[in-house]
């Protein structure tokens, strides 16, 4: 009965194989598989998120739907579906073939302070248990063969900043030095890419962060403590010198990667440039107001975050930013196209595109 049982699942697989090479002609990604934080998740992945999420913006993405935010994005460009939440799971071997998500929203690379949020580990952790649950069902060699197939899309760290680092709720500040924590964070991130090569993932796409000094709360705590914002642009250069650093490293540490480990394909995709390109040049990317908040209340949209939609604008792609630290649809639209073919925004995914890693074909080592 086993054996029939893992027949039928390695039926599935190749049926998503073809699915999958069918959507795209000539795509090797069989698996989509998303960590991360409110990038990734609008909340249904987090245990208890509207009543543990503390910075007033209970609506991420627009009423609730996934549909919005980049890696969903990617993956229409990929054909194919969208990961379920990890914790929407009914138990079914045939749910994980084409991926999973395990992004929680307000997830840190570091540990929390709070159990209630889950960090980069945390979610490595799942990813791991939904391996061996793959080599039990299947067998080594088909387990092997579906994480080969796979490509797997992390996006962390705005979090580590706004709860760790900014705002110094754990005393960080006071430890640590920008140089010195984006270290520790890139460090962090190195690892888990290093673990996920040895599990057989070897096409790995890693966002860098946002500029979050152009978000609407960043650019509203600074004006009501300095009596000003910084820049023209009404960017905070401070708090967007701290994410260069860490971008800057995070990128120099992949290329080395590339180098040291075999067959490896990880790319880094440069979101804070894609967007200080829309910040610097607004109207011509079709933005009327890349300051303010679509969804929140008070100066900037920042005062009090998107708590109903029935708050926001009513043309959401006029903005750039939905609510107090995350983009409208309309950005990671045109973050999606350049990421997949490196245009409107050139080359923000390097060294090599989505598209072309996606077109990659998968090493199958012994």
């Amino acid at each position: 009965m086993k054996r029939e049982t893992s027949l039928v699942l390695v039926a599935s697989f190749l049926m998503v194989s073809m699915t999958a090479s069918t959507s795209v002609a000539g795509n090797n990604v069989t698996s989509f598989n998303v960590l991360g934080d409110s990038s990734v998740d609008c909340g249904e992945n987090t245990l208890f998120y509207p009543i543990l999420h503390h910075n007033l913006s209970l609506i991420p993405c627009y009423n609730g739907s996934d549909s919005t935010l980049l890696p969903h994005l990617l993956a229409k460009k990929k054909g194919l579906p969208y990961p379920p939440p990890f914790y929407s799971q009914n138990g079914s071997i045939n749910g994980l073939l084409s991926g999973l998500n395990y992004g929680s929203a307000q997830a840190t690379i570091m540990n929390p302070s709070s159990q209630s949020h889950q960090s980069l580990n945390q979610q490595l952790r799942q990813v791991f248990e939904t391996f061996q649950l793959l080599q039990l069902e299947l067998g080594e060699g088909s387990a092997k063969d579906i994480i080969e197939s796979s490509v797997f899309y992390l996006s962390f760290g705005k979090d580590d900043y706004l709860d760790l680092f900014l705002q110094s709720s754990s005393g960080v500040m006071g430890k640590y030095s920008g140089l010195e924590f984006a270290s520790i964070l890139v460090d962090q991130m190195v690892n888990v890419m290093r673990d996920l090569y040895d599990a057989n993932v070897h096409r790995i796409i890693c966002m860098g962060i946002l500029p979050l000094g152009c978000t609407p709360r960043i650019v509203w705590e600074w004006r009501n403590s300095t009596a000003g914002d910084d820049e023209g642009k009404g960017c905070v250069a401070e708090v967007n010198e701290l994410i260069l650093q860490y971008n800057t490293m995070l990128e120099e540490r992949i290329i080395n990667l590339n180098s040291e480990l075999p067959n490896a394909h990880i790319i880094f995709c440069d979101i804070y440039q894609g967007i200080m390109q829309m910040m610097n040049n607004p109207q011509y990317y079709g933005f009327e107001d890349p300051k303010t908040a679509c969804c929140g209340l008070g100066l900037y949209g920042a005062m009090i975050g998107c708590l109903s939609v029935e708050m926001a604008c009513e043309r959401d792609s006029d903005y750039i930013w939905w609510d107090l630290y995350n983009p409208t649809k309309a950005v990671n639209a045109l973050l999606a196209d350049s990421a997949w073919s490196g245009r409107p925004l050139f080359d923000i995914c390097r060294p090599i595109s989505v598209r072309a890693l996606v077109f990659t074909t998968p090493s199958h080592s012994d």
